[in-house]
């Protein structure tokens, strides 16, 4: 692979979010945002939401986007589909940086489309290296034409394919060292993919590359049964973060140290009250981290 040149003979902005909590930007709170100004470290949108012109939307983004630092989160790229880019969603992504300058993109290890069709879901991909080598192809016409350094989010999985060849902690730290891509390490999906498939979370943690983690993800899972009566835990973001999520978290932070996160919360979307005391949450454990690395130093 010859990714690494690609990426060194261009300089990419790099993540510029705080190592705070935010939260997702929905339009329920936009008002109240504007108007309250609550102590939060960011706010994220999806990308896909804020690709027409105007309307109400731009204009509450265009007022928060100076009151607060914005990450942008898209979920349409189709990072590991078999077909090249959609040029056009890579022409509107410029758009969006160019207009608000995020402080951060990340996208997603999954793919979504499939010769004319779009599939609204995030659907997994087979870790072998002929995914590796297309995966890492995208990344660096991502790199190529919006000259941000993408963040790269781990999959929530309820399904393996029997071709993988590598497990999944090799295939993102082979991504990330071809592409020089950074990485968003989501912790909810840490949780629900190792229960699903009868791994060990802490595990996962202790191998993942948290040298190139520039933000975290937290969210609320829903938990049901498969076929077996196993349990399945399901990537919902409809509740709060879970007390094994926030376990984790924590222990993700020993490795990483403080880092920007976010609390996702995208279906039954609650008051602000609510999601700001999640964000609170997160913001006491990145002090406790900030405290335990002055003291290590």
């Amino acid at each position: 692979m010859t990714h690494l040149k690609s990426v060194a003979a261009r300089p990419l902005a790099e993540s510029r979010l705080p190592s705070r909590a935010g939260v997702g930007l929905k339009h329920e709170h936009a008002a109240e945002l504007i108007a309250a100004r609550p102590d939060l470290g960011f706010l994220e949108i999806h990308a896909e939401n804020y690709m027409d012109e105007g309307g109400p939307p731009h204009a509450w983004l265009t007022a928060l986007r100076e009151i607060y630092p914005v990450s942008l989160h898209g979920v349409g790229l189709s990072i590991g589909g078999e077909q090249p880019l959609d040029e056009a969603h890579l022409d509107r992504l410029a758009e969006l940086l160019a207009r608000y300058q995020p402080a951060s993109f990340s996208e997603h290890l999954a793919w979504s489309t499939h010769d004319t069709a779009y599939f609204n879901d995030l659907l997994p991909v087979a870790y072998d290296k002929a995914t590796l080598q297309r995966v890492c192809d995208h990344i660096d016409r991502v790199h190529e034409r919006l000259g941000v350094r993408m963040l790269l989010e781990n999959p929530s999985t309820y399904v393996a394919f029997r071709s993988s060849s590598m497990d999944e902690i090799d295939f993102v730290s082979e991504v990330a060292r071809h592409t020089g891509c950074g990485l968003l390490l989501d912790v909810n999906n840490v949780q629900v993919s190792c229960v699903n498939h009868g791994r060990d979370p802490l595990a996962y943690l202790a191998a993942f590359p948290v040298s190139q983690v520039r933000e975290i993800h937290l969210a609320g899972y829903a938990e049901d049964a498969d076929s077996l009566g196993a349990r399945l835990l399901i990537d919902a973001h409809d509740r709060p973060v879970g007390a094994d999520v926030w376990e984790l978290y924590r222990q993700a932070l020993r490795r990483t140290g403080p880092v920007a996160t976010l609390i996702e919360w995208d279906n039954d979307v609650p008051a602000l009250d609510v999601l700001l005391e999640e964000a609170r949450k997160a913001d006491r454990q990145l002090a406790g981290a900030l405290d335990a690395d002055r003291r290590a130093s």
